[in-house]
């Protein structure tokens, strides 16, 4: 494995990810974002290739997952519209390892809260992704903070979320997808609920 596609690069989980893998990886980042500006202090990084663009945009999103191995996205919006538009160019690209970050809450998962429309792009774009057939994994976090920390656990799809009044660290998060990135398997076909350990 050598590159990977950030979707959505320009928000906070992303560029504290991006950090992670520059860190602790030798691999290659395509950045892929909206505002790409907001990127501009890593355009001098060798590892690091930045394309501005929008994910409904198929043929450029397309274009940029040539020679990538793993999509990670993190986005907001037309949630659902932009998990098909992946879906599609995913299998057009010919890569299979996706992993997109949610909400904690889809499922109905939280103890002593019910499912809230305000969830719904979340929702509807974690049915589309578990209707399609790529390797994908889901990561729903709780409430995130910017504490410079790993510490956190896990819950599975069907498990309660555990400590959903707590703030996990973004770092934390990022820890997770880095993982999920780099451990052959790890996570696939997974829903994963990150919460404060």
């Amino acid at each position: 494995m050598t590159k990977i596609l950030i979707l959505g690069a320009a928000g906070q989980i992303a560029r504290v990810t991006t950090a992670l893998f520059l860190e602790t990886t030798n691999l290659e980042l395509v950045l892929f974002a909206r505002n790409a500006r907001r990127l501009d202090g890593l355009a001098n990084n060798d590892r690091v290739i930045i394309i501005d663009g929008d994910v409904m945009d198929g043929v450029k999103l397309e274009a940029a997952m040539a020679g990538v191995d793993v999509v990670y996205a993190h986005l907001s919006g037309n949630m659902a519209a932009q998990a098909r538009t992946i879906i599609t160019a995913m299998h057009n690209a010919k890569v299979r390892r996706l992993i997109f970050v949610s909400s904690m809450g889809i499922y109905d998962e939280v103890p002593g809260q019910r499912y809230s429309s305000v969830l719904d792009p979340y929702r509807d774009s974690a049915l589309a992704l578990e209707a399609s057939n790529l390797d994908y994994t889901i990561i729903r976090p709780e409430w995130l903070n910017n504490r410079d920390q790993i510490a956190y656990g896990t819950t599975v799809k069907g498990e309660p979320f555990k400590n959903p009044e707590a703030y996990v660290s973004r770092k934390s998060v990022g820890d997770l997808i880095v993982k999920c990135a780099t451990v052959p398997g790890f996570g696939i076909g997974e829903s994963f609920g990150v919460h404060k350990a």
